[in-house]
C-alpha cells in the first residue's frame, strides 16, 4: 500500500531566480540618491545584471562549492623545490573572476566609480564572502601605491583592470593582478609599531631585502602585497633618511620571471571565511621596493586600510540584508498555528527589527561610499570619523542579525543546507580584519581629539536632519554631551562610538528612509524604546510596511 509519508508541505522555496539589487529597496534608492543623473541608466543595468547573476542557482551552487573545498597550500613541487602555491576549487574563481570582471576592483577615477562599486560589492558578496578579500585589497591598494607616483603608473592599470587572470607570472605579462597585504606579527597584533620583519636597503634606490615573519598575510595567492618593515634610515634622500615602520610591495614573481623569497608556512583553520586562503609566511632575502617614505609606513598604508575598513561595512551590510532576505522569504511561505508566519504580530516584530538594522547599514555604507567620489572637502573630513565609527558599528551588528534571522528559520536555519550557517560563521569576521572593536573606538578617539574638521563635517552630517525628528535631536544633545569631554575619554570610547554611529545612522534614514522605517529606527535605537533582544519594537509602529520593503518578490 503506498503511504505519503514523505510528501514534502509547508516548506519555503529557495530563495533562486531573482534579482539580487532590484529586490533590495534600500540599495537600490542609495545608488539612485547618490550617483548623478547621466549614470543612473548605465549603473542600473550593470548592477541589474550583477544581482540577477548573483541571484541565480550557479552561482549560488558556486558560493556553495567555494566554502566546502577550501584552499590548499602546495609548498613543494614533486621534485622538493619550492614552489608556495594555493590550489583553489574552480568555483573560487568563477566568483573571483565575475567580481573582477563586474568593476569590483574599478573605483578609483572612474565617475561615480565607489558608490557603483559598493553597490557591486555589497550585491556580489551576498553569493560568498570569503572571495572578497582579495577584491578588497586589491581595490584598497591604489590609494596606498599613488604615495610613489611611478609604483602607481606601474601597478595601478593592472589593478583596476577588469581581467582575472589566475596563476602566477611576471606582472608585465598579465593584464589584471591581485593585491595582498601583511602586516600584523605574532608579537604585536594590532600594534603593528611592534613589529620585528628587518628591511635592509640595496644599491638601486627604492630596493630593498626583506627578512622576517607575518602572522597574518592575506590571500597569499596573489600577484604583490604591501607589508610593513623596519628600514634602519641613514640614506642620504628624505625618502631613505628616516628609518623605522615603513611600506614596502612585494611581487611574487620577479620581472625576470623567478620566484620571489614568499615561504607560506601554513594556512590558517578558520571559523569562517574557508574559501579564502589567510597564511603565515616568512621572508628571507625578500626583494621589495619601498612606498613612500622611510618611517612613514603605517601613513602610507594607512590609505589601503581605510579603504579596506569601509569594505568591512559593505561586506557586513551584505551578510544582513541576505540573512534578513533568507528570514523574511521564510516566514513569508512558512505556516504555523492558522497562518503564515509573516502575518503573526511577534513574528513580523522579529522580521521588522532585523530589517531595520539591515537598512540602516546599507544607508550608511552607500554614503560613505558617495563621500569617497566627492571631491568636496566635507565629505573628506566626514570619512576620517565615519568610517572607523561605522566599521565598529556594523560589523559588530553583523553577528547578532544574523544569528536571530538564523532562528527564524527554526531547525532548518540550523542546517547546514539553508545556508544560514555559513552566513553565521562569516558574521564576526569584518569586526576583527582591519582592526577590531578597540581599535576602531580609540582610532575614532584619536581623530576628535586631533582633527576639528573631521567632528565639523560629521556634525554638519548629522545636523541636516535636526527638527525632524524629537527623539535624533536628543541623541544628539546627549551625543554632544559625550563629546565635551575627551579627557576621560578612552574607558567610555565604545558607547560613544555606538551613539555617533547610530546617530549617523538615524540622521540619514530620517532624510531618506520611508517614514515608516525612520520612525521606527528612531523609537528604539535613538528614543530607547526597545528592548535586549530583536523582536522588542514599540507597539504602535507600521511593522507590516518595514517587513513588506525588506521583502524578496520572486
Amino acid at each position: 500500500m503506498a503511504t505519503s509519508t514523505h510528501t514534502v508541505t509547508n516548506q519555503a522555496p529557495p530563495l533562486v531566480g531573482y534579482d539580487v539589487f532590484t529586490a533590495d529597496r534600500a540599495l537600490a534608492e542609495a545608488v539612485d540618491r547618490h550617483l548623478p543623473a547621466e549614470l543612473l541608466d548605465g549603473a542600473r543595468q550593470e548592477l541589474s545584471l550583477l544581482g540577477r547573476t548573483a541571484g541565480s542557482a550557479q552561482a549560488q551552487q558556486w558560493g556553495t562549492q567555494a566554502d566546502e573545498n577550501p584552499p590548499v597550500l602546495r609548498t613543494h613541487d614533486r621534485y622538493g623545490n619550492r614552489i608556495d602555491e594555493v590550489d583553489f576549487h574552480p568555483a573560487w574563481h568563477r566568483l573571483l573572476g565575475k567580481a573582477v570582471t563586474s568593476g569590483l576592483t574599478n573605483a578609483w577615477g572612474r565617475p561615480g566609480g565607489h558608490v557603483r562599486r559598493g553597490a557591486g560589492f555589497l550585491v556580489w558578496s551576498q553569493v560568498e564572502a570569503g572571495h572578497g578579500c582579495p577584491v578588497s585589497m586589491t581595490h584598497a591598494a591604489v590609494p596606498a601605491l599613488r604615495a610613489d607616483p611611478a609604483l602607481a603608473a606601474e601597478w595601478e592599470v593592472r589593478l583596476t583592470s577588469q581581467v582575472y587572470e589566475q596563476g602566477l607570472r611576471p606582472p608585465a605579462l598579465k593584464a589584471g593582478v591581485l593585491f595582498g597585504m601583511g602586516m600584523t606579527e605574532k608579537q604585536g597584533g594590532s600594534d603593528v609599531r611592534a613589529n620585528t620583519t628587518r628591511a635592509v636597503p640595496l644599491a638601486a634606490a627604492g630596493e630593498y631585502e626583506l627578512t622576517g615573519h607575518k602572522w597574518f598575510c592575506s590571500a597569499p595567492m596573489s600577484d604583490g602585497f604591501l607589508v610593513l618593515a623596519q628600514a634602519p634610515g641613514g640614506g642620504t634622500s628624505r625618502a631613505e633618511g628616516h628609518g623605522g615602520l615603513t611600506c614596502f610591495l612585494v611581487p611574487r614573481v620577479l620581472d625576470d620571471g623567478t620566484r620571489n623569497v614568499f615561504a607560506i608556512q601554513r594556512l590558517k583553520n578558520k571559523l569562517g571565511n574557508r574559501s579564502n586562503a589567510s597564511s603565515e609566511v616568512e621572508f628571507d632575502g625578500t626583494w621589495a621596493r619601498r612606498v613612500g617614505e622611510e618611517g612613514r609606513g603605517v601613513s602610507t598604508i594607512i590609505e589601503m586600510v581605510a579603504a579596506t575598513r569601509l569594505d568591512c561595512v559593505l561586506g557586513s551590510a551584505a551578510l544582513m540584508r541576505q540573512a534578513v532576505a533568507q528570514a523574511v522569504h521564510h516566514a513569508a511561505h512558512r505556516s504555523a498555528f492558522g497562518g503564515l508566519l509573516i502575518d503573526k504580530p511577534l513574528m513580523r516584530n522579529v522580521l521588522a527589527d532585523l530589517a531595520l538594522e539591515s537598512e540602516a547599514a546599507t544607508t550608511l555604507a552607500l554614503r560613505l561610499a558617495a563621500a569617497y567620489d566627492s571631491d568636496g572637502e566635507a565629505d573628506r573630513a566626514l570619512l576620517r570619523l565615519a568610517v572607523p565609527a561605522a566599521k565598529y558599528w556594523v560589523t559588530k551588528r553583523c553577528t547578532p542579525v544574523t544569528a536571530e534571522a538564523l532562528e527564524c528559520l527554526g531547525g532548518n536555519g540550523y542546517v547546514e543546507e539553508s545556508g544560514m550557517p555559513r552566513l553565521l560563521r562569516e558574521s564576526p569576521l569584518n569586526s576583527i580584519w582591519e582592526g577590531s572593536g578597540n581599535v576602531q573606538a580609540l582610532d575614532v578617539l584619536r581623530a576628535l581629539q586631533r582633527e576639528p574638521r573631521a567632528l565639523d563635517a560629521f556634525l554638519q552630517e548629522v545636523g541636516q536632519a535636526r527638527g525632524a525628528d524629537h527623539r535624533l535631536d536628543g541623541a544628539i544633545k546627549a551625543m554632544l554631551t559625550e563629546l565635551a569631554d575627551l579627557e576621560t575619554a578612552e574607558v567610555r570610547a565604545r558607547r560613544l562610538v555606538e551613539r555617533m554611529a547610530m546617530v549617523l545612522q538615524g540622521s540619514l534614514l530620517v532624510r531618506w528612509a520611508p517614514p515608516e522605517v525612520a520612525d521606527a529606527f528612531c523609537a528604539s535605537r535613538l528614543g530607547g524604546d526597545w528592548g535586549a533582544a530583536f523582536g522588542t519594537l514599540p507597539h504602535g509602529l507600521d511593522l507590516a510596511a518595514v517587513v513588506e520593503r525588506a521583502r524578496v518578490e520572486v
